[in-house]
């Protein structure tokens, strides 16, 4: 089989592909009301592309490639996918003139051609991007911790709402998330990777925010990559380095951690630099995008994404995020995904 496909045993889906199709839609809808409430977040319309050369599309970890295509009509002007909207969403607090307290959410839809495919990834991926004015005092850990929760209060509501909905569902979420950092959880398990890390924190916790990732830890390797240009993964905290991190659950069904969010508090001007200058990437400070930045055009802010086809898996109880988007698949893929009662879209 593919190496990176997991079968679970026995498997039949709680919802078939119509019943599937009309909860897709109502978990949508509703989350992202949530969501809203939670951070107060007004929705807007967003980009599936960007001008190449700006420094507005998201590196995720500095490797991946993004899709390029020539504008023939536009002076053959060079644009490409977006990954995610990590940065352009800065770009339109400073447009919309978004006051603190205030942000906005909007459908963020990308193609990765680079991932890995297994149960949780996809070339496709799709997401509630959400990024929020703050002020300078709530540029601190303890403002990040405020805002996990409440993010993860839609998540732990909209499970309650689904399962009351479809009572062939049982709700597997604690109602509480827990916060460890990425050294704590290091020290902890050093002789375990990373992912297997998050699978023994995930499966004893059930739900957790894992803060500080980017910076080397002892080992001398991050947790994870962080781009060096949005999330401040470098100012001291009481906790240590890090002022983002990612939300995680555990999901029996693939007896595996699920990562629901990656979020962070942004880069001010010194975080940005010091990152580049980490990441021997100084030269982007030229780009259209960080020259904003360090000019004190962009307001300071605080933001993430939530995949949206991840959370329908969990919430839905598949095995593949197939069966809750459409996606490009290989020919063994799919029969063995056959074959294991698996329904891809």
């Amino acid at each position: 089989m593919p190496s990176h496909l997991n079968l679970p045993p026995n498997y039949k889906p709680a919802l078939n592909v119509l019943e599937t199709e009309r909860a897709l839609w109502d978990i949508k809808q509703t989350f992202q009301s949530l969501l809203a409430q939670q951070l107060n977040l007004q929705r807007i319309t967003a980009p599936l592309s960007v001008p190449s050369g700006t420094g507005i599309n998201d590196d995720l970890t500095g490797t991946e490639r993004p899709i390029r295509f020539c504008l023939t009509n536009l002076n053959h002007t060079q644009a490409e996918i977006v990954h995610s909207l990590a940065k352009w969403k800065r770009l339109a607090l400073a447009r919309l003139k978004i006051p603190p307290g205030q942000g906005i959410y909007t459908d963020m839809n990308a193609l990765r051609p680079d991932e890995v495919l297994d149960n949780l990834h996809s070339i496709y991926v799709d997401q509630w991007d959400w990024e929020r004015v703050i002020t300078s005092e709530e540029r601190c850990l303890a403002f990040l911790e405020e805002m996990v929760k409440k993010i993860y209060q839609a998540i732990y509501q909209i499970e309650k709402i689904t399962c009351d909905k479809y009572p062939q569902l049982k709700p597997l979420l604690p109602p509480d998330i827990s916060f460890i950092h990425a050294q704590e959880l290091q020290s902890m398990y050093p002789h375990l990777s990373p992912r297997e890390r998050e699978n023994k924190i995930c499966q004893k916790y059930g739900a957790v925010f894992i803060q500080g990732i980017g910076l080397p830890l002892a080992d001398g390797r991050p947790h994870d990559g962080r781009a060096p240009d949005y999330d401040d993964w470098t100012t001291p905290t009481e906790k240590g380095p890090g002022l983002n991190g990612d939300i995680l659950i555990w999901y029996p069904l693939l007896n595996q951690a699920v990562e629901l969010s990656s979020m962070g508090i942004r880069v001010d001007s010194p975080a940005l630099l010091r990152q580049l200058k980490l990441t021997g990437q100084e030269q982007r400070q030229h780009l259209y995008f960080h020259r904003l930045l360090l000019q004190g055009k962009l307001p300071l802010s605080l933001g993430g994404g939530i995949g949206q086809s991840r959370l329908c898996l969990f919430l839905l109880r598949k095995a593949h995020i197939g069966e809750v988007q459409v996606g490009l698949w290989d020919e063994k893929t799919i029969s063995l995904c056959q074959q294991h009662n698996i329904c891809l879209l």
